[in-house]
């Protein structure tokens, strides 16, 4: 179902992300239920939460609308896939875009940048995130295409 056509009949039930996304990936949409990170500049969680089976699951990532270096890249891209992550949503930047961009993953970011993150341990997982107008919480389920990214509380479909 496309986010568009999920605003319409679940409008009371949704909350559009609204920051200026980028698409990265083949597939054209993911649904799922979310597992958070909390992270600035150093992305040892999101590979710590990438490395558990997904389940189907998003990624979603406050990175602190940083530009400065990517949180994800082409080998935690290809780790998402291997793992059964249906997509990841970063709000920050990512790297090896070229190459995430003929997996066969949906990601989002705010942007690109070569430079790689820290790898000093700072980050939290499977708390609540603030980003683009939406309280993003670990369960909840966000859905994502073309047009954008929907949160809801619960399963929509």
């Amino acid at each position: 179902m496309k986010t568009a056509d999920l605003f319409d009949a679940f409008a009371a039930k949704v909350t559009f992300c609204d920051l200026p996304l980028r698409r990265f990936g083949r597939k054209p949409f993911f649904a799922g239920a979310i597992q958070t990170v909390k992270c600035f500049e150093d992305n040892t969680a999101v590979r710590a939460e990438l490395e558990k089976p997904g389940d189907g699951r998003i990624l979603v990532v406050d990175g602190g609308a940083s530009s400065r270096v990517a949180l994800l890249g082409d080998i935690l891209a290809q780790l998402s896939i291997t793992n059964g992550w249906a997509g990841v949503l970063v709000n920050g930047s990512i790297r090896d875009s070229a190459e995430i961009d003929g997996m066969d993953q949906l990601v989002f970011a705010l942007g690109v940048t070569p430079c790689k993150s820290a790898k000093a341990n700072w980050g939290e997982a499977g708390c609540d995130i603030r980003f683009g107008g939406v309280v993003f919480r670990p369960g909840g389920f966000v859905y994502g295409d073309a047009d954008g990214v929907l949160y809801a509380d619960a399963k929509l479909y």
